[in-house]
């Protein structure tokens, strides 16, 4: 953790934003001390980036800000935009949530930073050009002086992330604001991305502002919390005292509903409800309506933020909560699981999916008029997965390890280019049409984002109908049958008639599980339904499909890259990389005893909302991107990143350069299987 020193370098007072008149922020109070890592925290909505675009003057002209942001002293808020110019980057700098909108994007990477470094200081261009690939080599990205030269459409995500990095410590600014930096980055470019900005802050000293939805990360990183609510600060303390003796129920509906690694198994606790219109704002505390501690003093007066020892929260039950201490189980109802419609010994279960040895290929083509073929992307070479009835199979591995490609040669229903392919028994290489038709209503897909892939125009007692209507069904069936559905998935059946753009993002992520159950399937593939979702909406929508699966005997293929919803929601695991199973069996098995040095890593880089421990876990650092998919390696493919394969004696590494490891049995009898030389290495 970082050692702070007890001077304010910013003191936010009385913060508030409007945007045409409707509120954003309201009265936000925030200190940040040199050297300090301060962690904002909250759902979408409760202002948390406005707050930091905002500090920075940045927001549009259609916003209209008050009250006082002071920097060393020096007051931000109404500063003409030519002073605020001149502190930007200097004095504080930002890395944005998506690096490839941040960035402009036909400059190269290089051009850029310079222009950062030469609108600061007085540097001739060569200088601030070997200044860049200093900096591009801090932050960790390979051949920096290559790298200056690339687009930023020609960097990975992880790449982007930290060019973005560099471009923010270019005039070390006493203040870097982080929104949302790892959003949506594979959890080993994260642990990079986290480690790269501790590197910076510790290269030039600057305080960090993390605005991040992800408790496991503000855990690790910072040293205060602020919890966000309805545009203002509800509680704010110690990281330490935060998460182990929150004041505020939101607060601890937070940590309640995030699945832990260290954990698994049982239904999550949830926060009721959605947070509330800021435009027509209750009296009285905005979180009451979602509160299960809520009392009639509650909604007539909005309670102050107060407290003791710097441990502050906005709540008249805060010195209960101090005092008590109660787990969010004590405080929010848990859900029931029922007991699992299929009991049988996983031995004695039927086969719902069986692949074996699955390849695909696609052709990289060169030419503008008359293309040709010069190569091949190896999408998925060679993937093994096992599904019974009444399972789940968690599905995890990196950006560009073959997942999606697997699922849609599944959802085709034809022929493999190699490999096997087995639904119900039924081989798919072998399947006429009226049989493809048939099994179509036996395996159905959930998206990532329902409001992608709900049809806007379209009211939701339609959507749902749509895959019986595709079957053939009986409009007197449908009629029946659609709002038995809606029921199902926790949604009321007389807004039926109501459009997708009505609904909040659990609740459109909830119609889109009842359309995939309207044809009653056996397999149910779900592509990443919860990481669009907030922490509290999520753990209502797992907790739906434990349900589901345990009433009505659902075989789940659950493809995620967040490990504690995986270990949370599945029975078995595999790990893919680069196209390829390298390692599966058990949950708990390979969770607890990985014999592979690929999920070692994925499991290492996993953040826990626990500081004390995640603060002691041992990071394993991956070094690099993944290996472009177009070129088939020989031997192990993971061996260039492979810190075992480092390690090794070099008579020993031959046999990782030469020669594929097999997917082998960990011990006879053991469901856990890992394809590695060296496994116990």
């Amino acid at each position: 953790m970082t050692t702070t020193v007890e001077t304010d370098l910013l003191t936010v007072s009385d913060l508030s934003v409007d945007f045409n008149g409707v509120p954003a922020v309201r009265g936000v109070d925030l200190r940040l001390r040199r050297g300090e890592t301060l962690g904002i925290v909250g759902e979408s909505g409760s202002g948390k980036s406005v707050t930091s675009l905002a500090i920075l003057g940045l927001l549009p002209t259609t916003a209209t800000v008050s009250g006082s942001v002071r920097l060393d002293g020096r007051e931000l808020v109404g500063l003409p935009n030519r002073e605020l110019a001149a502190i930007r980057g200097r004095k504080v700098a930002m890395v944005f949530q998506d690096p490839l909108s941040a960035f402009t994007p036909v400059y190269r990477i290089g051009d850029q930073i310079v222009e950062a470094l030469r609108i600061h200081q007085d540097l001739d261009r060569p200088a601030a050009r070997k200044r860049a690939a200093e900096l591009l080599d801090l932050v960790g990205i390979p051949s920096p002086e290559r790298a200056l030269a690339g687009f930023p459409h020609e960097f990975s995500g992880g790449m982007r992330q930290r060019a973005m990095i560099a471009m923010a410590i270019a005039n070390d600014p006493g203040i870097l604001l982080a929104d949302e930096p790892t959003t949506a980055l594979d959890v080993t470019i994260q642990a990079q991305v986290l480690d790269v900005l501790r590197t910076a802050q510790r290269e030039t000293g600057a305080a960090l502002v993390l605005v991040s939805h992800d408790l496991g990360v503000i855990a690790g990183m910072a040293d205060r919390v602020a919890v966000m609510y309805a545009g203002r600060v509800v509680e704010t303390a110690g990281v330490d005292e935060l998460f182990a003796r929150p004041r505020h129920p939101y607060t601890l509906g937070l940590i309640g509903a995030v699945p832990r690694l260290d954990t698994g198994g049982g239904p999550l606790v949830p926060i009721p409800g959605g947070p509330p219109a800021l435009a027509t704002l209750p009296p009285g505390c905005p979180f009451a309506a979602r509160c299960p501690l809520a009392e009639d003093r509650c909604r007539t007066e909005e309670p102050r933020l107060t407290g003791a020892d710097g441990h502050l929260a906005a709540c008249v039950r805060a010195e209960e909560l101090a005092e008590h201490g109660p787990a969010p189980s004590e405080v929010y109802p848990v859900p029931t699981v029922p007991p699992a419609a299929v009991a049988r010994p996983r031995d004695e279960r039927e086969s719902v999916l069986r692949v074996t040895g699955l390849a695909k290929t696609f052709p990289v083509l060169k030419g503008s008029v008359f293309k040709r073929k010069v190569g091949e992307v190896y999408a998925v070479d060679g993937v093994e997965l096992d599904i019974r009835r009444g399972e789940t199979l968690g599905l995890v591995g990196e950006s560009g390890s073959g997942k999606s490609t697997t699922l849609f040669e599944l959802l085709r229903l034809a022929e493999p280019e190699a490999g096997r392919i087995e639904l119900l028994g039924q081989d798919t290489a072998h399947l006429d049409r009226s049989a493809v038709h048939r099994l179509r209503s036996d395996i159905q897909i959930v998206f990532q984002d329902p409001m992608a892939s709900l049809d806007p125009r379209m009211p939701i007692s339609d959507i749902v109908a749509e895959p019986l209507l595709a079957q053939g069904a009986a409009r007197e069936l449908i009629g029946r049958r659609v709002p038995e559905l809606l029921r199902q998935v926790g949604l009321d059946a007389a807004h039926a008639t109501r459009y997708p753009h009505q609904f909040s993002g659990g609740q459109r992520q909830r119609i889109s599980i009842a359309r995939a159950l309207a044809v009653q399937p056996q397999l149910l593939v779900l592509d990443e339904p919860v990481s669009a979702l907030d922490v509290s909406v999520q753990a209502g929508v797992l907790n739906l499909l434990q349900q589901l699966k345990a009433e009505l005997g659902l075989a789940y293929l659950f493809v995620s890259h967040d490990l504690s919803v995986i270990r949370h929601l599945s029975d078995r695991v595999s790990v893919m990389y680069l196209g390829r199973t390298v390692e599966s069996g058990a949950v708990n098995e390979v969770f607890e005893r990985p014999r592979h040095p690929y999920t070692r890593a994925l499991l290492s880089a996993v953040p826990l909302p626990d500081p004390a421990a995640e603060r002691s876990r041992k990071r394993i650092l991956l070094a690099g991107d993944p290996p472009s998919p177009t070129e088939r390696p020989t031997g192990c493919p993971f061996r260039a990143r492979c810190p075992v394969h480092t390690a090794l004696p070099s008579d020993l590494r031959t046999r990782c350069e030469q020669e594929p490891p097999a997917l082998a049995e960990a011990a006879p009898g053991r469901d856990h299987h890992a394809a590695c030389h060296y496994p116990d290495a």
